[in-house]
């Protein structure tokens, strides 16, 4: 099947990527000089992709897990007829280029997930064929398969060692993903030395145990080989495949099959040596026409008869199920009906107190009736998080349309793989856990704001108002930590109200993850939110002095709100007149022109106080140099959560003995 053409292309692969490590003099060569191979036979021999049509809804998606071999899935793209030119091939690893160190979604084109933190791409993947296995099930007709594609992935050893890689292959195979197609670059090198002073697992039973299918590619040079194994995968019906490839690390190189060609450049006469075992003998950065034309014929013409076809079928679809090509189509715009927002839920006064995280699972039961599009998941916490559609099943291999799905107590990988659902498109898609444990999500979170994928975290038991359970599952610095990410918008909302116009927030924002913190204790429903229709602005005033310059200043945030106006109502008997203030976002209002935040927080007014169960970390910025920071700069303590509140002085007593201590 392959022939001399196919070989030097491969070549190409490897010299292109090479050439734009040593011009920049910093990269990863050893992935490209081995991995080559295995990745034309994907991308010019298999995959289903448009170069010229690459937001195409039902192209296969491929993920480079192993991200620091990004030269070569550059020059993939490139000699492909992606957007990405010679020019900017010349300029890896530079300031400003397209062609960043690591890959970056939004940032180059082809480029599907954000990768380098290891591990993370193969939960990406994990999410691309959960999303279209989802929506397949939702919007496929008889003859109208509209959705209907693969998932591919190539990782490193790296990659499988980390912790994720199991969660996500975990539930991979439990959910019995049979369009997700797994390479694995098995060389045998890790950045430090071999792979078996770190590593001895055998591949083949781990995978099989998590209800994988398993090949061997014994020598990753073999193109025939590569492409038998890709073909059988494709043909399994049960469980994802993992096709295990063995390969040298930086072929070609006098160093190579050794961990010295992993992160460094590997010179210029060494790079020489490289191109006689090539038998290269272009100049760097020249690619023959009849290597371009290999993949013109392969990669281009194919792609565009087949979105072609695709795109007719679509229209017939359009024809003759108008409704759900229109329920489809506003799923991959992320559009929602014209006035969704009246469809949820309002709240008075005189409604019973329930905790945020109770009103925010009947919001979501509104939200499931907006649109279908609308689904989310949990680390096994649906009965105490709420975030559960009552209505649904349980998303399985046997009812994919089922719109919770069940992460189990996976909280990376969950947010891992929301960013692979989310990124695929069509869907809104929320993930959820105890705010505590946004520790285990992190390193997701920030790739979703990295990336500029709009996943929903509801985070619930937001405080030290959990009680009992004590210090560990009592969030102290996590708000903090949140908040310091760049380009995501953190949101406490201080009653029902509030919690409805947070997720008006979350599902209309198109390039930056939402995360909503919700109260385990019950708050009510406060008489400054019954006529509220925006917390945009991050900040607003709930109650006002009386005065035209008030006293001061109460700042708080979800529960602390409801706290706050008992202090305003506590510091009247000593004829001080304060105003408070709701900031359910920092981010949202520092991006305010000074004009609102001038009407809300006056420079004037010095005597300010923030009120919020965790650390005092921040506050400073709004409080100034006098103010107040009501906060907790300890970890938290087991006990009834009353007690716990009035130990650690959030009563309104404590903190206007504090305030007139401080200011008075």
């Amino acid at each position: 099947m392959f022939n001399e053409i196919d070989q030097k292309a491969v070549n190409a692969l490897r010299c292109l990527s090479i050439a734009q490590i040593e011009k920049a003099n910093s990269g990863h060569p050893g992935l490209p000089m081995g991995v080559s191979p295995m990745a034309y036979v994907l991308w010019n021999k298999v995959m289903n992709v448009n170069p010229k049509k690459s937001d195409w809804h039902n192209r296969d998606r491929f993920v480079l897990s192993a991200g620091h071999g990004s030269s070569m899935l550059y020059s993939l793209l490139h000699l492909s007829g992606y957007d990405l030119s010679i020019e900017d091939l010349k300029n890896f690893r530079q300031i400003g280029s397209k062609t960043p160190g690591h890959p970056e979604r939004k940032h180059t084109d082809g480029i599907e997930v954000t990768t380098g933190p290891l591990g993370q791409g193969i939960a990406n993947a994990v999410g691309f064929a959960i999303a279209e296995k989802h929506l397949a099930s939702l919007y496929n007709k008889k003859d109208f398969n509209i959705v209907d594609h693969y998932t591919y992935a190539i990782c490193g050893d790296g990659d499988l060692m980390e912790g994720i890689s199991y969660e996500a292959m975990s539930l991979a195979g439990h959910l019995n993903l049979n369009k997700l197609i797994i390479l694995h670059d098995s060389n045998d090198i890790c950045l430090d030395g071999n792979l078996n002073t770190s590593f001895s697992e055998n591949m083949e039973q781990r995978v099989k145990a998590q209800n994988w299918n398993y090949i061997k590619v014994s020598d990753g040079n073999d193109l025939d080989e590569i492409y038998k194994a890709i073909k059988t995968a494709k043909e399994n019906k049960n469980g994802p495949t993992f096709i295990e490839v063995k390969t040298i690390i930086g072929f070609g190189s006098k160093n190579q099959g050794t961990n010295k060609v992993h992160g460094a450049p590997i010179g210029q006469e060494d790079f020489a040596e490289a191109k006689k075992a090539y038998n290269w003998t272009d100049n760097d950065f020249h690619i023959s026409d009849d290597v371009y034309d290999i993949f013109k014929e392969n990669i281009i013409k194919n792609g565009e008869k087949a979105y072609s076809d695709w795109e007719n079928l679509l229209n017939e679809y359009k024809e003759k199920y108008p409704e759900e090509y229109k329920e489809y189509i506003s799923g991959f715009e992320r559009k929602l009906p014209e006035n969704w927002i009246d469809q949820v839920k309002k709240y008075s006064p005189e409604d019973d107190s329930l905790a945020t995280r109770a009103s925010g699972g009947e919001i979501i039961q509104d939200l499931a009736k907006v649109t279908k599009n609308f689904w989310g998941g949990s680390a096994d916490l649906f009965s105490s998080n709420k975030t559960n559609i009552k209505d649904s099943e349980r998303f399985s291999d046997k009812n994919p349309e089922g719109r919770n799905i069940w992460y189990g107590v996976r909280e990376f990988a969950m947010s891992v793989i929301a960013n692979g659902i989310v990124a695929h498109g069509g869907t809104f898609h929320h993930v959820s856990t105890f705010f505590v444990f946004s520790d285990y999500l992190k390193a997701g979170l920030r790739i979703s704001a990295l990336s500029h994928i709009p996943v929903t975290y509801v985070l619930t038991h937001d405080s030290v108002a959990v009680g009992e359970d004590g210090p560990t599952h009592q969030p102290i610095e996590q708000l903090a930590m949140i908040r310091s990410i760049p380009n995501t918008i953190m949101l406490r909302p201080a009653d029902a109200n509030e919690v409805r116009l947070a997720w008006k927030i979350a599902l209309e924002s198109k390039d930056s993850p939402v995360v909503i913190a919700l109260t385990r204790q019950n708050v009510k429903n406060l008489e400054g939110t019954k006529d509220l229709d925006d917390i945009s602005k991050g900040a607003y005033i709930i109650s006002d002095s009386d005065k035209e310059t008030p006293d001061g200043i109460l700042i708080a945030t979800g529960s602390e709100v409801e706290l706050a106006l008992e202090t305003k109502e506590e510091l009247k008997k000593s004829n001080i007149d304060v105003r408070v203030v709701s900031m359910p976002s920092m981010e949202l209002f520092r991006n305010q022109d000074n004009d609102y935040k001038q009407k809300v927080l006056p420079k004037e007014v010095e005597n300010r106080v923030s009120i919020e169960m965790a650390t005092s970390f921040g506050w400073s910025e709004f409080t100034g140099d006098k103010g107040l920071n009501i906060s907790i700069d300890r970890f938290g303590i087991s006990g009834n959560f009353k007690d716990v509140k009035e130990e650690l002085g959030f009563t309104k007593e404590e903190i206007s003995k504090k305030y007139i201590q401080k200011f008075n």
